[in-house]
């Protein structure tokens, strides 16, 4: 089997990291019980470009389960687990071609070596695969029935692909399921952005200012976090809604250009390139600390922060240190990538569940309909997204109402008025 991991004698450690994110993974359990039992892509080859994490790991099981034929490659240099892929490869067969750090290059290459395979199903994180599929090897579009893209930025390349008619296969946003946005990129972000930015810096995030960049969900789910550990919280937005709703949320909103000289930590969550400029990090305050959430690193202008500077130091695992030619200086996280992955171990298990839930039916899904799907980005079916919502719910001990016949005859018609 090919393959290209760090060190395939990481696998046991690996293997029980897969173990302990699985107990917390209820939904995509019972997910690949019935794959197991009912064969959904017997004889597919799917081509996953993810985050290679132990929640990945499950989701990767669940379709092989299922009789899928799985290569997986790093939708991001730094967000690989060595241990994980490891183990995939040594005790479950899976290609894996991932390893922390990989320079661009490798990174390329081994998008290059998941898709040789010839994938009948596509899994994106940031629309990578895709994207090398409709440029440098477009030989292999015609064996693709369709694919899932996760993030906000995949979904937005994809939906610009879609609108100059150049997509040519169907795929499904799980980002934009209700079970996914609302808690992934909320409670799962909000969480392990925090988690990354106090791992890697050891700096006490209570009494200071934090400044968040975008007031999407993901924004909203840092804002939220570093709000509760105590910090006074600035959030930077183009939008007026949103900005509007960040008020009413209880924080304070300004141009970037005002809150770059007042922060102590900034984090970027737009999907958007150079959110934080050149102009930003020289009116910083000394020692201020910067990173980014966002799917790729543009959205901070790095090669501006190296050319206001005179001197840069590795000062700790993960955090750069550029001293400017005014003498302050400026903490750089993760080189500017993913911090919850960069400097941390990225979402919890439980959160996860229920996206690689809708991974795994959205290309259930795919399977079962491509035949029917014009070549355009479709959401998660509700049918789906409530199903999951209902099996997590099941998974957590806990139960809901359910309407009466008489409540059902109400909502459902106009005679009854007031």
């Amino acid at each position: 089997m090919d393959y290209d991991v760090k060190d395939i004698k990481l696998a046991e450690q690996g293997k029980l990291k897969i173990e302990w994110a699985e107990a917390s993974m209820p939904v995509l359990r019972l997910i690949k019980k019935r794959f197991k039992r009912e064969q959904p892509f017997k004889g597919l080859r799917a081509t996953a470009c993810l985050h290679v994490t132990t929640e990945t790991a499950n989701l990767m099981k669940t379709l092989q389960a299922g009789g899928a034929d799985v290569r997986l490659c790093a939708s991001n240099p730094l967000s690989t687990q060595d241990d994980v892929a490891a183990s995939l490869v040594a005790h479950d067969g899976i290609a894996v071609f991932a390893i922390k750090g990989e320079d661009n290059q490798t990174y390329y290459r081994h998008i290059q070596s998941a898709i040789e395979h010839r994938p009948q199903i596509t899994m994106d994180d940031g629309a990578d695969v895709v994207s090398i599929l409709h440029s440098k090897r477009k030989d292999l579009l015609k064996y693709v029935i369709g694919g899932t893209e996760e993030t906000t930025t995949g979904v937005i390349r994809l939906r610009s692909m879609a609108d100059r008619k150049v997509l040519k296969f169907p795929v499904i946003s799980v980002n934009d399921a209700e079970t996914k946005h609302l808690f992934d990129n909320r409670y799962g972000t909000g969480q392990s952005t925090m988690d990354g930015i106090i791992r890697g810096t050891n700096r006490l995030v209570c009494g200071s200012t934090v400044v968040v960049a975008g007031y999407g969900w993901c924004g909203r789910g840092i804002a939220m976090r570093a709000k509760g550990l105590g910090a006074d919280v600035i959030v930077t937005e183009i939008d007026s809604v949103k900005g509007l709703e960040a008020v009413m949320d209880g924080f304070r909103v300004m141009p970037m250009e005002q809150a770059a000289k007042i922060g102590d930590f900034f984090v970027t969550v737009t999907g958007n390139l150079k959110v934080i400029r050149g102009e930003h990090f020289a009116s910083m305050k000394d020692g201020a600390i910067v990173c980014n959430s966002g799917h790729f690193n543009v959205e901070l202008d790095i090669p501006a922060l190296e050319k206001l500077s005179r001197k840069r130091r590795m000062i700790r695992t993960g955090v750069e240190e550029f001293t400017l030619k005014s003498g302050k200086r400026v903490a750089l996280l993760g080189e500017g990538r993913l911090v919850n992955l960069a400097l941390a171990e990225g979402h919890p298990s439980s959160v996860m569940d229920m996206s690689f839930a809708n991974q795994a039916l959205g290309a259930e899904y795919i399977v079962k309909n491509h035949k029917m799907l014009e070549k355009k980005v479709y959401p998660v079916p509700p049918v789906i997204d409530k199903e999951i919502a209902r099996l997590k719910l099941i998974g957590m001990g806990m139960t809901i109402d359910k309407l009466t016949k008489e409540q059902e005859k109400y909502l459902a018609s106009w005679e009854m008025g007031t």
